[in-house]
């Protein structure tokens, strides 16, 4: 029979069940110890951790769910048959290779658009389906004629020094780029430019600077040594043939002309004293007629030899006319010899001296320097000016050594001064046998019109020489040609681009021969044709694209 259990009437009891009476099964009696021996706060605990913890941890499990079940389903809403199982399996319409759809891809599947023809390496034009001798391969909608000036041209521009050529081994050239849809081509930044004829220069540079012309320039000095009485010109004055830029009072110029004023008389005398004895010849020895006729000739040398000495220092005496005067106007004559008549009128008044010796200009020109003062003691080597002719001026180009083979005499030259916008033009005349040892740099000099003045001695900047214009050179901006490592390649935009939208949107790649490179835009000597469309920004794209395509199977192949 089970024991039964009634409330304790008697709380002082407890309830405890000894006490009533009634036994207690054992493992009652154990639990009973144990919770006696356990606090009552600790199980509490831990049960409300546990049922506090459920709701947090089914919230994460319910979230890592969603995101397994959104990675597997590339989080799209999976159809009702793919849950129940009867989906079909779904078809991948991708080329990853050529980054288009398979269903399109024309280098998958050359049905879609046949490939053009492979001419293979042109040797003269250094291009692979050279357009020259095969324009079928331009891609326009008429086949072009290539004139002969435009091969003209090409082997005029095949004579000069290019930088880098292209490797007849490449196997570039034969790929395509292709876009899915137009809207592709527009949302990957590829831009297109017609292929157009510019005129454009080929020329070499070097850094230069602007002198003046030695045969045009000219330093003067005293012709002997004395004071300076008077300056006349000052830096910067423009003057003439013979203009008088200074007075030198020297003592030699005063005793030079002493001394021919005394020698003009010695000969007058001596003059006389012939004719007497030649009148009475035949009652004078014949000696005496030789030693006056000697005595003649010795005064008429020392006047040629004082003559000369004054031509040495500029001064020009009229022999003949002071023979004929007096002693004082032949003093008069010789007072202010050398000086121009307009300045000696003005001088009578202010100088009694007749040691005056004028520095005068040989060239006209401009007064580049003056080195004298008033009063200052100066001797021969002393410049005292320096008179240049600025209406040419020499340009002095350090052109490089392995540049220079193609600079000849008389090519234009285009000289342009640091921080000036201002241009100028000259020709070439003279270049320089010798290299610098140095910087390997060969002397080139160009002669420059300066009619107004601007050129400044001691300038410098950059010049060109021109070696080759082309006023209709076929020519494609620079950014739009890439090198690839063993030639030069471009973009051309296929023909039938917009025939249809189901038209494939395909870019050729095409080598190109450039040649000069004028501002912004570079020469092509051959591999494009005015009218084709050439990708231009963005490029960068389409050569990615390139190399992808080409990844691991390297650009030339060795033949």
């Amino acid at each position: 029979m089970s024991p039964s259990y009634v409330d304790n009437p008697h709380p002082s009891a407890g309830g405890d069940p000894a006490k009533l009476g009634v036994a207690e099964p054992a493992s009652t009696t154990k639990a009973a110890q144990v919770s006696h021996n356990q606090p009552p706060s600790f199980r509490r605990r831990v049960v409300g951790f546990v049922l506090g913890s459920a709701g947090p941890l089914g919230v994460l499990l319910a979230l890592a769910g969603v995101f397994a079940l959104g990675h597997f389903t590339d989080w799209k809403m999976p159809k009702f048959a793919a849950l129940t199982g009867h989906a079909q399996p779904a078809v991948i319409d991708w080329c990853d290779e050529h980054s288009v759809p398979e269903s399109i891809c024309v280098e998958c599947d050359d049905s879609l658009m046949a490939k053009t023809p492979d001419f293979g390496w042109c040797a003269k034009h250094g291009i692979h389906n050279c357009v020259l001798d095969h324009p079928e391969l331009a891609q326009l909608d008429q086949t072009p004629a290539i004139s002969p000036e435009d091969r003209k041209r090409a082997e005029l521009a095949l004579s000069m020094p290019v930088s880098k050529v292209n490797n007849s081994g490449c196997t570039t050239y034969l790929k395509r780029i292709q876009f899915a849809s137009v809207e592709a081509v527009m949302q990957a930044g590829v831009d297109v430019e017609l292929v157009e004829r510019r005129p454009i220069e080929q020329s070499v540079s070097g850094s230069g600077e602007i002198l003046y012309d030695p045969t045009r320039t000219a330093s003067f000095a005293a012709r002997a040594p004395g004071s300076v009485w008077r300056v006349e010109k000052n830096v910067g004055d423009q003057v003439e043939v013979g203009e008088v830029l200074a007075l030198v009072e020297a003592e030699q110029v005063g005793d030079l002309k002493t001394r021919l004023i005394r020698a003009l008389a010695e000969r007058s005398l001596q003059d006389q004293n012939v004719k007497r004895l030649h009148i009475a010849r035949n009652a004078v020895a014949g000696i005496r007629l030789l030693e006056a006729d000697a005595d003649l000739a010795k005064s008429e040398a020392e006047i040629l030899s004082i003559a000369q000495s004054l031509e040495n220092l500029g001064l020009s005496p009229d022999i003949e006319s002071l023979q004929q005067v007096s002693e004082r106007e032949a003093f008069e004559q010789l007072r202010f010899l050398g000086i121009p008549e307009s300045l000696g009128s003005r001088l009578k008044s202010e100088v009694s001296t007749a040691n005056l010796l004028p520095v005068r200009s040989s060239i006209s020109g401009v007064v580049a320097e003056r080195n004298v003062t008033q009063g200052e003691v100066v001797d021969t080597h002393h410049s005292l000016f320096r008179i240049v002719s600025a209406d040419q001026m020499w340009l002095m180009l350090d052109i490089p050594l392995e540049d220079v083979e193609q600079v000849v005499v008389g090519q234009k030259v285009r000289f342009q001064a640091d921080g000036s916008a201002h241009e100028v033009v000259g020709q070439v005349d003279w270049i320089s046998t010798t290299a610098d040892p140095q910087t390997r740099m060969v002397k080139v000099r160009a002669v420059l019109a300066n009619p107004q003045g601007r050129l400044r001695d001691k300038t410098y900047g950059i010049g060109c020489i021109v070696l080759r214009e082309e006023p209709n050179a076929i020519a494609i901006p620079s950014t739009s040609v890439h090198w690839e490592g063993c030639c030069r390649t471009v973009f051309i935009r296929d023909k039938n681009y917009f025939d249809s939208p189901e038209s494939p949107k395909v870019f050729h790649v095409r080598s190109v021969r450039l040649g000069a490179s004028h501002g912004a835009y570079a020469e092509v000597i051959a591999g494009v044709l005015p009218g084709e469309v050439i990708a231009t920004t963005g490029s960068d794209v389409l050569r990615a694209q390139l190399l992808k395509n080409g990844l691991g199977a390297g650009c030339c192949v060795e033949e």
